[in-house]
């Protein structure tokens, strides 16, 4: 599914137009970005999942075609782990 259907299916099941829909979901992920650049950044959406951010150290890996090891810097991720009614339903 993209971007464009999720928008289209939100229209449908909310009656609304597809400019609020969008809107909507450009409101939301804004808002999970912003949370989670903020320094204790977790956010819990009950039954469907937790975003959090975490923390991978740097480390020494390998260049698939020479064998070279390189080195692969710190960085910061996004986990999401998925709620109790998501795992359910899938």
């Amino acid at each position: 599914m993209t971007k464009a259907d999720l928008i289209e299916a939100m229209a449908k099941d909310a009656g609304i137009t597809k400019v609020a829909a969008g809107a909507a979901l450009d409101s939301f992920v804004d808002g999970i970005v912003k949370t989670l650049k903020k320094k204790e950044g977790k956010i819990t959406l009950v039954g469907f999942g937790t975003f959090s951010k975490g923390r991978r150290k740097a480390r020494t890996g390998r260049n698939p075609q020479t064998g070279a090891p390189i080195k692969i810097k710190a960085s910061t991720v996004v986990k999401f782990k998925a709620g109790k009614k998501l795992k359910a339903s899938v």
